[in-house]
Order: structure tokens, then C-alpha cells, then sequence
């Protein structure tokens, strides 16, 4: 499917909203020295980049084998941020489960391992941490109620993965979400994903 100007229009939006998102991470990084900052930013870098790629190239950059494990670093480095942030002391165990989850990964698209198990068990502990940190940090008030964006942006880019995961399998989600519906509504899926994390970070660290 053909990337159209309204596309564009909104992965350009969508890139200059993680750019800004980026820059008050940093400077809030500067300010604090709160190093989960650091994995925010190189996520939403991948974030902007996928952005500008599929803008230039369209829809097929999608395929490139090695865009599916950068584009791996975006949900990875949110999860490992609200980990650091909200569970430090889990943070070694976390990481460690996520270079393996990368490892595994890149192994697969190399074609080195043939396994259906490593993109649902990797991206399902980084989705469901993305979703439930911060619920569970807004209900025990480590964090204004606003975070709770980060789950909203969170539920939102899970169902176009989902989505995308059932197409890459021959198998559209529900038997709707074929490969015009997704491609359709993929870059309305990207921004709004964007604008629900950017607002539950900028509430937070505005408190």
C-alpha cells in the first residue's frame, strides 16, 4: 500500500512531537540527573526515525529486516525508563531480560533461530509493563494522576503491534484489520500513541 500525503503529514507531526518530547527529556535529564531519562530519549529517537524513514520510503521500510529490531528499542527503552524510575531495584534483572529479548530477536531476523515464541514473550513483558507501571504509580501516588497517558499511549501502539504481528502471520486480526485497514490507520495509530506518551511524561515531570 501506497504512503499518501495525509500519512506524511501526520509522520511528520509525529516526529516533531518525539522531538520535542526528546528535548524536555533531556533537559529534564540535565536537571535532575535522572538517568531512566536516558532510555525514554533513545526510544522515542527510534520513534522519530522510523518516522522519517517511512516518510521517504513508504510502507515498505516496514519490511526491512532490520527495522523490526531497532523499532524493537521503542517499546523495550519505555519499559526499561518506567523500571529504572518506578522499580529500581528490578532494573539488572530487567535489563538483562531485554538484551536477551534483543539478542533473540536479532537472532531470529538473521534466520539463525526459527522460533513463533520470541516476539510475543519479549514484546508482551514490554507491553504489559508499559500498560501497568503506570497505573500502579499513579494509584500509590508516586505519580500525578496525568501518567496515566503513558498507559493510554501504551494500549494504543499495542493494538497496531498486535495488529501488524497478525498480518506478518497471513492472519489479519478479527478477520477485519487486513492489510488496507491497517496501513490505513497505522500512522493515525503512531500519532496518537505519541501525543498520549508525550502528555503523560510532560504531566509528570511538570509536577
Amino acid at each position: 500500500m501506497e504512503i499518501t500525503i495525509l500519512d506524511q503529514i501526520l509522520l511528520l507531526i509525529t516526529g516533531l512531537t518525539a522531538v520535542y518530547l526528546i528535548f524536555r527529556l533531556f533537559q529534564n535529564f540535565k536537571s535532575t540527573g535522572a538517568k531512566h531519562n536516558i532510555h525514554y530519549m533513545y526510544a522515542f529517537a527510534v520513534l522519530f526515525v522510523a518516522g522519517v524513514l517511512m516518510i521517504f520510503g513508504g510502507f515498505d521500510v516496514l519490511s526491512w529486516g532490520w527495522i523490526g529490531i531497532v523499532a524493537t528499542l521503542l517499546p523495550f527503552g519505555i519499559a526499561m525508563g518506567l523500571v529504572c524510575q518506578f522499580y529500581p531495584k528490578y532494573k539488572k534483572a530487567y535489563l538483562a531480560f531485554l538484551v536477551i529479548g534483543l539478542v533473540s530477536i536479532t537472532l531470529l531476523k538473521l534466520g539463525v533461530i526459527d522460533t513463533k515464541v520470541v516476539y510475543p514473550v519479549f514484546h508482551s513483558v514490554a507491553g504489559l509493563t508499559i500498560f501497568m507501571i503506570p497505573i500502579l504509580a499513579v494509584k500509590s501516588k508516586a505519580a500525578t494522576k496525568g501518567f496515566i497517558w503513558v498507559t493510554v499511549g501504551g494500549t494504543i501502539i499495542g493494538i497496531g503491534g498486535v495488529a501488524l504481528a497478525f498480518l506478518g502471520a497471513g492472519k489479519p486480526l478479527l478477520g477485519i484489520f487486513t492489510a488496507d485497514v491497517v496501513f490505513a490507520i497505522l500512522t493515525s495509530i503512531l500519532l496518537f500513541m505519541t501525543l498520549g506518551f508525550t502528555y503523560g511524561f510532560m504531566k509528570e515531570m511538570n509536577k
